[in-house]
């Protein structure tokens, strides 16, 4: 493969984290593998730092020695800080098997010739019975590229002691009620805000507008157009603004991670945020039972608005040395015992019949708004949406402090600019 087919995807994978799943579990690898010998055979494995849960490359690896004799597996840890050239390089080269890679970066490498097509093995992986909106990032022009193995989304993050002050029994069934709450909460004596959101926090306006029935972006004829300015983006952002107004001392033109959001819940005075599970307060700064979770409710009682996913998926390189290796890597990944220890670690599994698994607080509060999350457009040029200054971003900010419609027009171009540009 020329380098120059894979330069074009320099991209950093997406942070997160969390779920999968597939076969049944019987068979951790090929069904001729036992009879046959790897002796010299080495398969290289990128995982991100802070991935794999604790156990689960343990349990990979006895399931891969014991069907496939004498071949070493080797996983490799890598750092985020970096890595879209690592990689680039890496699938150039032909130094990596197969390797974890950002659902939002997965059509990026598969376009430009990097990962292998599996679209036959699917079924052999389990394919069949990975949920949808999971597998989607997967798909590029119809054919599989990878497989799901990790996601979460965000859930609502709130101060027990606060809540309690202010007189809530029971988290809120829908946004009116949340909405009431809040006004509760920012009553209690001391409490800086009652929803610390800041304007920029995009992946929450991201799921409002899937709620709505809308896209930040859509396909029309063989163009992409901006999706804020439509009806949905704009009912999606009435709604962003009733939850941001109940902040108080979060900036309109930063985002959730400037200053982070996590160092601030954890100071006490905050009731609520709406977070990831590595934005949890460490037990020392806040301890574990002064926190609930839920879902963010949605318009009515019986489904929970819609979030964004955000994840990562095992891939195998067009230039691996070891396909049929890594393929059965990916099959013993993604087994029912593999992705039930994801589960059981406080993640959210690729599969429904998996989530009676799913374990600790808040992957339970995650769980029922997984099931009608969506990720970006899965397109090659959507890593130019997220370039700073992300339009989307921007969009917010302007909305919040101006005409909605205007700012979501001029976001809308950009978005549109963006991705249209040739790879």
């Amino acid at each position: 493969m020329k380098r120059q087919l894979i330069a074009a995807v320099g991209v950093a994978a997406m942070v997160v984290g969390l779920a999968a799943c597939s076969s049944d579990g019987k068979d951790s690898g090929g069904s001729s593998s036992a009879a046959k010998n790897y002796d010299g055979k080495t398969l290289t494995v990128w995982l991100m730092d802070g991935s794999a849960p604790k156990g689960w490359e343990e349990s990979v690896k006895a399931d891969f020695a014991a069907a496939y004799p004498g071949a070493k597996l080797e996983v490799q840890t890598q750092k985020w800080n970096g890595i879209g050239q690592k990689v680039t390089a890496a699938l150039s080269e032909g130094s990596v098997d197969v390797l974890e890679i950002g659902n939002t970066q997965t059509a990026g490498y598969a376009a430009t010739g990097g990962l292998l097509d599996i679209t036959k093995d699917k079924s052999d992986l389990g394919g069949a019975d990975w949920a949808a909106n999971l597998n989607e990032s997967s798909i590029i022009d119809g054919k599989q590229y990878a497989a799901p193995w990790l996601f979460t989304n965000r859930v609502v993050t709130y101060n027990k002691d606060i809540w309690a002050k202010a007189q809530i029994a029971a988290p809120p069934k829908t946004l009116e009620e949340f909405y009431a709450d809040l006004d509760k909460v920012k009553a209690v004596p001391g409490v800086s805000d009652a929803l610390y959101m800041p304007g920029q926090e995009w992946y929450v306006y991201f799921g409002l507008l899937t709620s709505e029935g809308g896209k930040v972006a859509k396909k029309e004829g063989d163009k992409w157009v901006g999706g804020l300015s439509s009806p949905e983006g704009q009912k999606a952002f009435e709604t962003y603004k009733k939850l941001q107004s109940h902040s108080v001392t979060a900036p309109k033109d930063k985002d959730e991670a400037t200053p982070q959001q996590k160092d601030l819940f954890a100071k006490g005075d905050i009731g609520t945020i709406i977070g990831l599970g590595w934005e949890i307060p460490k037990p020392e700064e806040l301890a574990a039972d002064k926190i609930g979770y839920f879902a963010l409710p949605g318009a009515t009682a019986d489904k929970p608005t819609s979030v964004f996913l955000g994840g990562s998926n095992l891939a195998i390189a067009q230039q691996s040395k070891n396909p049929e290796l890594a393929k059965g890597f990916l099959k013993i990944a993604m087994s029912d015992k593999n992705e039930g220890l994801i589960a059981s670690s406080g993640l959210i599994p690729n599969k429904v019949s998996l989530n009676s698994k799913v374990t600790g607080d808040f992957a339970k509060a995650a769980l029922p708004a997984s099931a009608n999350g969506a990720t970006t457009p899965n397109v090659p040029t959507w890593t130019n949406v997220e370039n700073e200054p992300n339009p989307i971003k921007e969009f917010l900010t302007a909305a919040l402090n101006g005409d909605p419609v205007a700012a979501a027009k001029k976001a809308d171009d950009e978005i549109a600019k963006r991705l249209n540009q040739k790879q």
